[in-house]
């Protein structure tokens, strides 16, 4: 080769280009396999929950509330005035005080206390530490959806039937559910939302709450529905068979709870007295409507037991069934472990909430109908 060849595919200092080409791309491939962002998952997505349950990243905000009179400052600044270095670990309680609703960024890199906080940390009534912490848990991404989930039922006994939830319902990565679940179920403590009832604990449903009805921005119901409702196909022909006693009062619930409900999940309710006419026997239409339904509802306060043989009909034919009580004993014990919505009739606002909730179980169990089915159908 020529030297003056040479010289065109060597560096200044002597460097071959090609040795050079392999150097630079080295390099950027190490750049690019850099350790992930703290608060990300193995795949480098970013984690949609708080890393932290509420009460643990108060820390922060509350020092800038009260060592920075509640203006905004650096991230940098705001770890300071709580007395602590700035680290990744940081960073990432910042995040979850922003989720929480706890910090607001009026800039890039800048935060400020919320409203929220205030009434956390200086509450001007009896309420509003409680209120504004239910408020939170509300705003938190994920922690909201798996307690709407989860509202006026009692949580599983065992934790991998919540932690199947929280990954094939709301796609929460298998190596962080541990995670989540812990921050979860701390969170639903600290605002007292779960009420031990015969040795399980349920989650009180809170979603009517004042400032909602006021304009708040916490999560409605009905954005609850759509996002359920993602996915999900209903014909027009689509019905729901309600399963419940004739006689008031349970029986006028089917005009004022359940019809409305099912109509709001977007099908079509159906019901053996008031729906179905014919001059065969009325067991030969309840059957017909049992197998027709896309899903049922049970309405199993008082143990009607034409009820309850229609219920086990609905499961021999491997039907989702929303199961509803006002009281855990009138549920048979041998499906306890399905999803059971409980109301509980001294709420004021019992029935709008059950409204809701009923709608989203409907959908709930045309998605994941093994959540709403007795027992898996056997393979053909």
């Amino acid at each position: 080769m020529a030297e003056g060849e040479e010289s065109s595919v060597t560096s200044t200092n002597g460097e071959p280009a090609k040795t050079r080409k392999k150097r630079r791309a080295s390099n950027g491939r190490k750049k690019r396999s850099a350790k992930a962002p703290t608060g990300a998952t193995k795949r480098g997505v970013p984690i949609g929950f708080p890393k932290h349950p509420l009460l643990k990243c108060l820390r922060i905000p509350q020092a800038v509330l009260e060592n920075n009179a509640g203006k905004e400052c650096t991230d940098r600044e705001a770890a300071k005035f709580a007395g602590i270095g700035w680290t990744g670990q940081v960073a990432v309680e910042i995040s979850s005080a922003l989720k929480y609703g706890l910090f607001q960024r009026p800039a890039p890199g800048r935060v400020e206390p919320t409203d929220t906080t205030r009434r956390i940390v200086r509450p001007q009534k009896p309420t509003d530490k409680m209120d504004a912490m239910r408020e939170a848990l509300l705003r938190a991404p994920l922690i909201s959806d798996v307690y709407k989930h989860y509202r006026g039922e009692n949580l599983p006994d065992d934790t991998l039937f919540l932690a199947n939830t929280a990954t094939d319902t709301f796609k929460i990565p298998a190596d962080r559910v541990n995670e989540f679940i812990r921050v979860f179920i701390e969170d639903l403590t600290d605002a007292q939302l779960l009420e031990d009832v015969g040795g399980k604990k349920r989650v009180l449903d809170i979603t009517h709450m004042p400032a909602e009805a006021e304009g708040s921005t916490t999560t409605t119901t009905d954005d609850h529905l759509k996002k359920v409702s993602k996915g999900v196909t209903v014909e027009p022909h689509d019905t729901c068979f309600v399963m419940m006693p004739f006689t008031n009062p349970l029986g006028g619930y089917y005009a004022t709870i359940y019809e409305p409900a099912i109509k709001k999940a977007g099908l079509t309710p159906i019901r053996a007295d008031t729906d179905i006419f014919g001059t065969g026997k009325i067991i030969d239409q309840i059957w017909a409507g049992i197998t027709r339904a896309k899903v049922l509802v049970a309405e199993l306060t008082g143990r009607n037991p034409n009820v309850l043989y229609e219920l086990g009909l609905a499961h021999a034919l491997h039907k989702p069934v929303v199961l509803v009580s006002s009281n855990e004993s009138d549920v048979p014990f041998d499906v306890r472990h399905v999803r059971v919505i409980y109301y509980e009739l001294t709420d004021p606002f019992w029935g709008e909430k059950l409204i809701a909730k009923v709608a989203e179980n409907i959908v709930s169990a045309i998605k994941n109908p093994q959540e709403a089915t007795l027992f898996a159908k056997p393979q053909a």
